[in-house]
């Protein structure tokens, strides 16, 4: 860490822990690089595209209770959803063919002074009908759209706001004390985030959206979630496997997505169960080594790539995880900046991060 992160300009917090306890733990720099106040183990930093997991397990959790079915049909919750044939299992998982609502929202005539917020996204899809990206099930493509629907659903069953119904059913129970979804009442109390320059990163008409992102949180507290998953505590063992199973297998590769989470299966047996994020200046790398139950954790609020190479190489600390250069898949899921889409846009991997 001291050789890959610490001296390449990091400023937040690391923790690794093994079988739970905690090995590693540092936090450095400053929580606004505008004043001089520490960021310490209990500074919430945004963990960008990390906070999908939650959203899967909530789903997942209603699964148990009985409340939905993987199968069901998106049009089940949305009635004049436009998009027919599209489940909350693909939702999960990425195979929905959805378009991403960063791209139509900005590149539409949306008044970019007004906060676009989870219904704001639906409500676009019924009314103006964006063009699908693939028909639905026929691949995968990483698709935030997916996620602020599924939160949406969320709302729908349980009768209460998502960063209400996620405080009571995860972070209470957990004793995550620093972990909150982010809404529009906090932009001022928030944790904010730079550019790797160190300038502010202005809130802009996307930050009203959450499940796709907007959980911040801790180290310490995510190691909480991690250590959740180890146990019954918030699902059985049935959902647990199918959350961590690859559902596209289109292409070979050692990547794939599970319900909620990436996954890498290796070629010599190795399993990593991960989820990066990036979003403004805030970069995050959640990683778990199921064969060592090893977790690997990294939060910054000042944008560097080095937090995604940091996690990535840590892994061969612990075992044989076959380390090469990451990709573009491996730094970055959540688009920070959004441009205009062009056709060759939406071919790509890299409109979908």
């Amino acid at each position: 860490m001291d050789t890959s992160l610490l001296d390449k300009g990091f400023n937040g917090g690391i923790l690794i822990a093994k079988n739970g306890a905690i090995i590693y733990e540092k936090y450095r720099g400053l929580i606004d690089l505008r004043k001089k106040d520490s960021i310490t183990a209990s500074t919430s930093l945004h963990i960008a595209s990390t906070s999908k997991t939650f959203t899967a397990t909530a789903i997942l959790r209603m699964v148990k209770e009985g409340k939905l079915f993987l199968d069901d049909s998106v049009n089940k919750f949305f009635p004049g959803f436009p998009y027919p044939g599209i489940t909350v299992k693909m939702l999960l998982c990425h195979r929905s063919g959805l378009p991403n609502y960063l791209y139509f929202l900005s590149n539409s005539d949306w008044d970019k002074k007004v906060y676009a917020q989870n219904k704001d996204v639906l409500d676009f899809l019924i009314k103006s009908k964006p063009d699908k990206s693939f028909t639905a099930n026929s691949r995968m493509a990483y698709c935030n759209t997916n996620y602020v629907l599924l939160a949406l659903i969320i709302e729908k069953i349980s009768g209460r706001s998502f960063p209400e119904y996620m405080k009571e059913k995860f972070f209470e129970p957990l004793q995550m004390k620093n972990t909150y979804v982010f809404s529009l009442k906090d932009t001022l109390a928030a944790t904010p985030s730079f550019s790797n320059n160190g300038t502010y990163w202005n809130y802009d008409f996307l930050d009203g959206t959450y499940g796709d992102k907007n959980i911040y949180s801790t180290p310490q507290d995510l190691l909480k979630w991690d250590q959740a998953f180890y146990t019954e505590q918030i699902l059985n063992k049935e959902l647990l496997d199918s959350a961590f199973k690859g559902y596209s297998f289109e292409k070979p590769s050692i990547h794939n997505y599970g319900l909620g989470w990436r996954l890498e299966f290796l070629p010599n047996g190795k399993r990593v169960i991960y989820h990066y994020g990036k979003w403004h200046g805030f970069n995050s790398a959640f990683a778990r080594l199921p064969d060592e139950k090893v977790t690997i954790i990294i939060l910054g609020n000042r944008f560097t790539r080095a937090v995604y190479n940091a996690g990535y190489f840590s892994y061969d600390i612990f075992g044989d995880y076959m380390r090469r250069q990451p990709d573009a898949e491996e730094e970055s899921e959540n688009a920070d900046t959004v441009k205009k889409q062009t056709p060759a846009d939406k071919r790509s991997k890299k409109s979908h991060r």
